[in-house]
């Protein structure tokens, strides 16, 4: 169980409370991998389909007392068979959401985002929601993109940006507060991710982009700090209030992640979204609390995607094909 995070925690509590969802995890055979899954399933969060080296993941079963049912051993040799088989899993119907084990993030998204044979969804872009608690800030903030969209152009934004507002409508925040970070708060044309941000916020205004409040540019203190945006002279419904911080690019996302997490004790939750089912990316790095966190933030995406559409109808038809290739989309290596 966590020992801290407690709004992440109300999550975990909620999302046990619809009972357990089936998640295929890709290489299985890891020890912190193991005793998160024995815990949540502990927990009534999940039922295992631990795919990878049957008699490694076992042996490590038994090390951790934990006593496995023969239907969640799924026997795969190597991670592209291990990644394609929790593929098969969810296509077929047997996989609700897929983590990653102990696998390399490049062979187990190249399984995932497979054109022909993978989980991809049409029309939508595929990106990467950090989702953390912090003890200086009042409520769950979400960061992306910090882990699959390297270096996203205005339209990649934009569906960045939706796709995280949709995970925020999931978890009953109705209005989104999104800030379009970038250095500074003002426009300077020499500084793309200024010109980005301020055209995200009008396409928020007239409706290209969905059900959140958009602001920006905003540097990293506005969005968090109103003290701070009150000092610039800055009016806004975002500024110091944000709910989801929207990144220029994965390198500043990342270090964005990285350092409230290691400088500011923050529990980070994480999970990739746009496929077919929500999947828990998580770093081989990463403790078993922020997994478990993780599994229950698919597990609520899950069971909310059986609710009606929060998008406005016909809305976000121009986000549909970015000029980005999607090739473009490269995870950081686990």
């Amino acid at each position: 169980m966590m020992s801290h995070g407690k709004k992440l925690q109300q999550l975990l509590d909620r999302a046990k409370s619809h009972g357990p969802i089936r998640i295929a995890v890709v290489d299985a055979a890891q020890d912190v991998v193991i005793e998160t899954l024995r815990e949540a399933h502990a927990l009534g969060l999940i039922e295992p389909l631990l795919i990878g080296d049957a008699e490694a993941t076992m042996t490590l079963g038994d090390a951790l007392n934990w006593k496995m049912r023969d239907d969640w051993i799924v026997q795969a040799s190597g991670d592209a068979a291990a990644a394609a088989k929790a593929v098969e899993l969810v296509r077929s119907g047997e996989a609700h959401a897929v983590m990653k084990g102990n696998i390399h993030t490049d062979v187990f998204m190249r399984a995932l985002l497979d054109k022909e044979r993978g989980l991809r969804v049409p029309g939508r872009r595929v990106s990467h929601v950090f989702l953390m608690e912090l003890s200086a800030y009042p409520k769950l903030i979400g960061i992306t993109d910090a882990a699959i969209n390297i270096v996203p152009d205005l339209n990649a934004k934009a569906q960045i940006l939706q796709n995280a507002v949709d995970l925020f409508h999931f978890l009953d925040v109705e209005a989104p507060k999104v800030a379009v970070l970038s250095a500074v708060e003002t426009i300077n044309p020499e500084i793309t991710s200024t010109l980005d941000a301020a055209c995200l916020t009008v396409m928020a205004k007239r409706g290209q982009i969905t059900g959140a409040i958009v602001d920006g540019p905003l540097a990293f203190d506005n969005a968090i700090s109103r003290g701070a945006a009150e000092e610039k002279g800055i009016n806004s419904a975002v500024a110091g209030d944000a709910d989801i911080l929207l990144v220029p690019d994965l390198v500043s996302g990342n270090m964005v992640a990285k350092n409230l997490e290691y400088l500011a004790g923050a529990m980070a939750a994480g999970v990739a979204v746009g496929l077919a089912v929500p999947v828990v990316l998580t770093s081989r790095a990463d403790p078993a609390q922020a997994r478990l966190a993780s599994l229950a933030l698919a597990a609520l995406l899950h069971h909310g995607s059986a609710r009606p559409a929060t998008r406005a109808q016909g809305a976000g038809s121009s986000l549909e094909c970015a000029p980005q290739p999607d090739d473009a989309c490269r995870p950081l290596p686990g």
